[in-house]
């Protein structure tokens, strides 16, 4: 059994994020380091660690003499996030699948059904595991080709949650999802592109309606 001790640093990361994308630190909120070090129960070397990694994950941005905010959530940024996206990923899901293993494809029904899940509770689980099952659809790809679109999925996580805030959208998603996988565990490498291209691009059109009014 493998057992995984998380520092001190890494669970005040995990609290402090969960809280950014349930919307309880709300965009463009200060972050209140006392009150936070004083509810955790926690000094103030982990918890800057922990805040200097959310500022690295795109969640945050540090001020001189202001200290750290919760970043905006802005139609310009999903733009930027999810186009990259749609340069990337499709193409890559569509060569992995090419190549997947039956331990991937195994893996990539588990993440889809931990996603479903998820998408029934209400918290922020639903987004990480969303990031969890579309990276198993690149796990055979190139290492730097994972770093890179892992990197874009952490920016996504706050739109995501977004997108899926109106009602109907958990429905779409799961279904979409579930054809995305039917066609990759098929190895059928151009239903995966235009799938997953549609799918993120509608995203996008959703997101940019959404972050406009």
């Amino acid at each position: 059994m493998n057992i995984v001790v998380r520092t001190l640093s890494e669970q005040v990361y995990e609290v402090v994020r969960r809280q950014i994308l349930t919307g309880k630190m709300a965009p463009g909120a200060p972050v209140r380091q006392d009150t936070i070090a004083l509810e955790l129960g926690v000094s103030k070397i982990p918890l800057r660690e922990a805040l200097n990694r959310l500022e690295q994950d795109g969640l945050l941005s540090s001020y001189p003499n202001r200290g750290y905010v919760v970043r905006p959530i802005t139609a310009d940024e999903a733009s930027e996030v999810f186009e990259l996206r749609l340069k990337l990923e499709p193409a890559a899901s569509a060569e992995a699948c090419l190549k997947a293993t039956p331990e991937q494809r195994a893996a990539a029904k588990q993440a889809l059904a931990a996603l479903e899940a998820a998408l029934r509770q209400d918290d922020a689980e639903h987004v990480t595991q969303n990031r969890a099952f579309h990276m198993t659809l690149v796990q055979p790809c190139g290492l730097i080709t994972r770093q890179l679109i892992e990197r874009l999925h952490i920016l996504a996580e706050r739109y995501v949650r977004v997108h899926l805030e109106p009602f109907g959208r958990d429905d779409r998603a799961i279904n979409e999802h579930r054809a995305m996988l039917q066609a990759w565990v098929k190895a059928d490498a151009a239903e995966v592109e235009r799938l997953q291209t549609e799918h993120i691009a509608a995203t996008l059109q959703d997101l940019r309606q959404q972050l406009a009014a």
